[in-house]
């Protein structure tokens, strides 16, 4: 028996529509990841983007569990002597809630450029709408 390897070719991508009203953010995160990576596909290969476009709506009502929204602290620098800058999670939720949600994905994904590529099918916004119905993306529920 000969061992199958999953060509360019042969990878079909879907749209899918995940309302994220209601769910927690690590699990919704951890599913997003596996979608995007295309680990729920019987052709999965881990050196290809086998994954699905995923379009994500109502950011803004994800749930945090636990004391997170106070103790969640996001670091960045500048590059700059003392420029290390700080915001916790619940001050970045007022303001950007879509990218609380887009740095808990892009974590679980892989390090690389292949993973900056399934990064790129990750469509996130904070209201019930989005400019993709033209790819007739299915509704999936996590």
């Amino acid at each position: 028996m000969r061992t199958y390897n999953t060509t360019k070719e042969e990878i079909q991508r879907e749209w899918y529509v995940v309302d994220a009203d209601g769910q927690t953010l690590g699990r919704l995160a951890s599913r997003l990841a596996t979608i995007l990576r295309g680990k729920h596909k019987p052709i999965f290969a881990p050196w290809l983007d086998c994954g699905d476009f995923v379009i994500v709506v109502n950011v803004d009502k994800i749930k945090v569990t636990g004391k997170r929204l106070d103790d969640k602290v996001y670091y960045r620098h500048s590059g700059y002597i003392g420029g290390l800058k700080s915001i916790t999670l619940r001050r970045q939720m007022e303001r950007h809630p879509d990218r609380v949600l887009a740095f808990a994905v892009r974590r679980m994904l892989p390090h690389n450029r292949l993973g900056r590529q399934m990064f790129r099918k990750l469509k996130l916004y904070a209201g019930s709408k989005h400019p993709h119905a033209a790819q007739k993306p299915k509704k999936l529920e996590l």
